[in-house]
C-alpha cells in the first residue's frame, strides 16, 4: 500500500520489481552502482524498498551531519541490537526489554578507550611477538623462505594474538615454558579459529534475517565458540583483558542470561574484534608490499619510532614494545591504513526513526515516516573522484600532508568537507574499538617490516576483487587470497 499512498514532502521512491524483496537484489549485486544510478535519477535522497523496509539513502556528504543533528528522532541501538541477537543467538540486550541494564555502549567506550587501551595494546604487543616468533622457532629457520597465502597469514596471526589480548591464555606465556601446554593452547585457538570462519561465512545471510537452522555448520560453529567461552571456561584462563573481566561481571550482576546466553555475548565480541580487523590488516599489508614506495617509507618510519623508543630488534626472545602516545605518532602507517581501509570499506550507517519527523538538510526538507531507516553509505563518498584524485588507486600517502604529518583537508566542489573518511560509522554509533584496531594493525604492520623480509610470489599479481556479499557490514574480504612469502631479516 505504501507505493499508491505518498504523503507530500517525502522522498522518491525505488519500489523494485519483486514483491517484498523489492531493490534487494540489485542492491545487493552491487551496492555502489545501484546507489550511483539511482542518485543520478533522483537526486541526494531517496527512498528504496529492500527486504520490507523502506530505506532512505542520503548521498550528499554536506548532509551527513543533518543525520547525526537529528538524534532525538533517530535511533541507531534498535538495529544494533536486534541484528546481535539474531546472528548471535542471545536474547534482547536492549535494556528497555528488560533482560538487562547494561549499557553497552558505555562498556566498550570505558573498555577500549582512553587509559584502558594501554594494557591492552601492551598486551597485543607481546601476543603478537609470541605468535609470529616465539611459537614458531621450528617453522622459521634462518634463510628458509616461508610460503603462505596472505590472507590466511594475517587471519592465523590476528586471530590468535587478538584471541589471548582480549580472552587471555591458559598458561603464562613469560614463565611456562611447558612446550606441550603451549601446542595444546595453540590447537585449542586454531580450532575456533576454523569455527569463526565457517560461522562468519554466514553472517551476511543471518543479518539479513534467515534463520541459522539453515546452516547446519556454521550453527553447530556457532555453538562451539559459545562452548569455548563459557563464564566458567574464561575464569580458568589468565589475563583477561578489562573488557572481558567487567562484560562477565556485568552478565552475572545485571542480566537474566543463562550461561549459554552470556557465552554467546562474548561470541558476539569475538566476531566484532576479528571481523573487520582481519581483512582490514590484509588489504594493508597487500597493498604495502605492492608499493615499493609505502614499503621504503614504512621502514623508515619504524626504524626510527624504534630507535627513538630505544627499542632494539633482536631474535634472543627479548620483546620490542611500544607505548600508546609512539604508536598515534606514526602518521605514515596512519596513511596507510587509512588509504587501505578507504578502498576496501563498505560500511553502512543505519539510523531507524522513533516517530514521524522532518528531516532538514541543507536545502530542502523531507518527511520521513516512523519506523523507516535513514542510511548512508560511505563508499560513495570513499569513491568519488571529486574528493579522492583517481579514486580506485592506491596511494600510500593519501592521508599525509605537505610536512608528513595527518591530511584533514578535502573538498568537494571546492568546499572543504567535515566527513570525508568514514569506515568506522558517525556520531554517536561510531565503532568505540576504532582506536584499538588500528593500533593491532599498526603493531602487526611494525612487527613485519622489523623481523622479515617479505614478498609476494607474483609480483605481477592483480588486486583480488571484493567480495560483496558483506557491502554494508564493514571492510570487505577478498575473493581470493595471495601467495607471499617470508623468511626472518639477518638481524
Amino acid at each position: 500500500w505504501f507505493a499508491f499512498c505518498r504523503r507530500p514532502g517525502e522522498p522518491p521512491l525505488e519500489n523494485g520489481f519483486l514483491p517484498y524483496l523489492g531493490c534487494a537484489l540489485q542492491f545487493g549485486a552491487n551496492p555502489l552502482k545501484f546507489l550511483r544510478e539511482k542518485q543520478k535519477q533522483h537526486g541526494h535522497i531517496f527512498t528504496c524498498r529492500i527486504a520490507g523496509n523502506y530505506i532512505h539513502f542520503l548521498t550528499d556528504p554536506f548532509s551527513y551531519h543533518s543525520l547525526i543533528r537529528h538524534g532525538k528522532h533517530l535511533d541507531w541501538k534498535k538495529f544494533h541490537f536486534a541484528t546481535s541477537a539474531k546472528a548471535f543467538g542471545h536474547g534482547s540486550i536492549d535494556p528497555m526489554e528488560g533482560n538487562t541494564t547494561e549499557n553497552f555502549h558505555q562498556t566498550f567506550i570505558r573498555t577500549l578507550q582512553g587509559n584502558a587501551l594501554d594494557p591492552l595494546t601492551e598486551a597485543m604487543m607481546e601476543n603478537l611477538q609470541y605468535v609470529m616468533l616465539q611459537s614458531r622457532t621450528s617453522e622459521l629457520q634462518p634463510h628458509m623462505w616461508v610460503t603462505e597465502g596472505l590472507y590466511a597469514f594475517c587471519c592465523r596471526v590476528m586471530f590468535e594474538s587478538g584471541f589471548l589480548t582480549l580472552f587471555g591464555t591458559e598458561f603464562n606465556a613469560s614463565h611456562d615454558k611447558n612446550l606441550l601446554k603451549q601446542e595444546t593452547e595453540r590447537a585449542h585457538i586454531l580450532n575456533a579459529l576454523e569455527n569463526f570462519k565457517e560461522f562468519d561465512k554466514i553472517f551476511p545471510a543471518l543479518v539479513a534475517g534467515l534463520p541459522i537452522h539453515l546452516f547446519k555448520s556454521a550453527h553447530s560453529a556457532r555453538e562451539r565458540l559459545g562452548e569455548a567461552l563459557l563464564h566458567k571456561n574464561l575464569l580458568k584462563r589468565n589475563k583477561l583483558s578489562e573488557l572481558v573481566t567487567l562484560r562477565m561481571f556485568l552478565n552475572d550482576t545485571l542480566s537474566n542470561f543463562d550461561d549459554k546466553e552470556k557465552a554467546k555475548t562474548h561470541v558476539a565480541v569475538l566476531w566484532a574484534s576479528q571481523a573487520n580487523t582481519i581483512p582490514a590488516t590484509f588489504w594493508s599489508l597487500f597493498y604495502l608490499i605492492k608499493s615499493p614506495e609505502a614499503i621504503r617509507a614504512a621502514t623508515e618510519e619504524v626504524q626510527s619510532t624504534l630507535e627513538s623508543a630505544g627499542e632494539e630488534i633482536s631474535l634472543d626472545g627479548k620483546n620490542i614494545s611500544l607505548n600508546r602516545k609512539q604508536l598515534d605518532n606514526m602518521p605514515v602507517l596512519d596513511s596507510i591504513i587509512k588509504e587501505a581501509m578507504r578502498l576496501s570499506s563498505a560500511s553502512m550507517t543505519f539510523r531507524v526513526a522513533k516517530e514521524d519527523f522532518t528531516l532538514h538538510l541543507e536545502q530542502e526538507f523531507y518527511n520521513i515516516r516512523r519506523d523507516d531507516v535513514v542510511a548512508l553509505y560511505p563508499q560513495l563518498l570513499h569513491f568519488d573522484p571529486e574528493i579522492y584524485d583517481d579514486p580506485l588507486t592506491f596511494k600510500y600517502n593519501r592521508y599525509l600532508d605537505e610536512n608528513g604529518g595527518e591530511k584533514t583537508d578535502f573538498y568537494r566542489n571546492g568546499r572543504k568537507l567535515k566527513y570525508y573518511y568514514m569506515p568506522f560509522g558517525t556520531g554517536i554509533a561510531k565503532c568505540p574499538g576504532r582506536l584499538f584496531a588500528v593500533h593491532e594493525i599498526k603493531l602487526f604492520l611494525t612487527l613485519i617490516l622489523s623481523y622479515f623480509e617479505i614478498e609476494l610470489v607474483d609480483s605481477n599479481v592483480q588486486c583480488p576483487t571484493l567480495d560483496q556479499s558483506r557491502a554494508g557490514l564493514g571492510i570487505l574480504q577478498p575473493t581470493n587470497d595471495v601467495d607471499f612469502r617470508y623468511r626472518l631479516k639477518f638481524l
